[in-house]
């Protein structure tokens, strides 16, 4: 048995952990098992250039280090790979090339690491033929199917550090500091860190916000004797029919979120003359060693998709659903976005303990 193995999208904490399971899984049942360079980028290359051999002494060790070892890109989708010709990008599809390639190694399945754009991706290539299983990542958890993803603990506790370390320098300056966090349709991470850390506003994409909510909870703080705030947003959330804030990208690449911070923070000082500071935590969420919850979750994650492959269940998504690890097929993974309940216990916590979320 032959085993393909790719990174897609993002990076994430424990990215390195589910590729040592996986391999030493597959090498434990006496399979073989390659990695492919920066997605499916790899298998675009001549020879074995965009291949990696996974062996014991080239998977010993990462479990505990950030990123990935076989590199990724968040562009390059096979059914619209970017070309550049004479100054100018079009795109094309290589999906037949990738799958011919996938055929010419002998390889027996791939496993997918990524998130709802590589899922999409790898459905396609399964409705091709291609015998794939697919884990799940993405730190924002808003994938269906699985209750948490990898990566994401690791970003609530890197957003947590950053508000708890907050509260000092906002205080000692009577400011109001706006932390903006990931999660583009879903917060979780602004709602777990914003909790954890103390915020006292927390903007998610589920919740629409109105400014004079905010501000009233400014100066209800104000009245109690407390000259600071601390405010957590997700990129993702916005006004009651208001539209989501991008940042300037170059031609040809995606769009992406940023600079809802800034503008609340804005705001604020234009409204209230209350000094207010912004701080974008940014790729920090992603970035560095995962945290224990994350490792162990990869480390099961990547044994389980291996286990998955030996029983000819493709086209499957692992899926974290306490106690066990499940089957979860990719095209129902794909049909949804986990986001946070209006009726979560967590949110009810949160407003319990005075949190405001912006609309009332």
């Amino acid at each position: 048995m032959h085993l393909l193995v790719n990174t897609g999208g993002g990076d994430a904490a424990g990215l390195n952990a589910v590729i040592h399971a996986a391999t030493v899984a597959a090498l434990k049942k006496g399979w073989k098992i390659t990695g492919i360079r920066d997605g499916y980028e790899g298998l675009l290359q001549k020879g074995r250039v965009g291949l990696i051999p996974l062996t014991w002494e080239k998977v010993r060790g990462i479990a505990h280090l950030g990123g990935t070892i076989l590199g990724t890109k968040n562009f390059g989708h096979p059914f619209a790979h970017p070309v550049t010709r004479n100054g100018k990008t079009h795109t094309i599809d290589v999906s037949k090339q990738i799958l011919h390639r996938f055929k010419e190694l002998k390889a027996d399945a791939l496993i997918v690491i990524g998130g709802d754009g590589s899922l999409r991706i790898a459905h396609r290539f399964h409705e091709m033929g291609m015998p794939l299983v697919a884990i799940p990542k993405t730190i924002d958890n808003d994938l269906c199917g699985t209750i948490q993803t990898f990566g994401f603990d690791t970003a609530v506790s890197v957003a947590t550090d950053a508000i708890g370390r907050l509260h000092t320098t906002a205080e000692s300056h009577s400011r109001v500091m706006v932390v903006e966090v990931m999660g583009r349709n879903a917060g979780w991470i602004a709602l777990y860190s914003g909790l954890a850390g103390g915020a006292d506003v927390i903007l998610i994409p589920e919740i629409d916000y109105d400014l004079k909510n905010i501000l009233k909870k400014i100066k209800e703080r104000e009245k109690s004797g407390i000259n600071f705030s601390i405010v957590v947003a997700a990129e993702g959330a916005k006004t009651k029919g208001g539209n989501l804030l991008y940042q300037k990208t170059g031609a040809g690449k995606k769009k992406r979120l940023g600079g809802l911070g800034e503008k609340i923070a804005w705001q604020i000082e234009e409204q209230s003359g209350k000094e207010a500071r912004t701080v974008v935590l940014g790729h920090l969420q992603r970035a560095g060693s995962p945290t224990h919850m994350d490792r162990i979750l990869s480390l099961r994650f990547g044994t389980y998709a291996v286990e998955l492959i030996a029983q000819k269940k493709f086209g499957n998504m692992v899926a974290y659903m306490p106690p066990q690890m499940r089957a979860y097929p990719i095209s129902k993974a794909i049909k949804g976005v986990n986001t946070v309940p209006l009726d979560s216990d967590i949110l009810t916590t949160a407003r319990e303990l005075g949190i405001s979320f912006g609309d009332i």
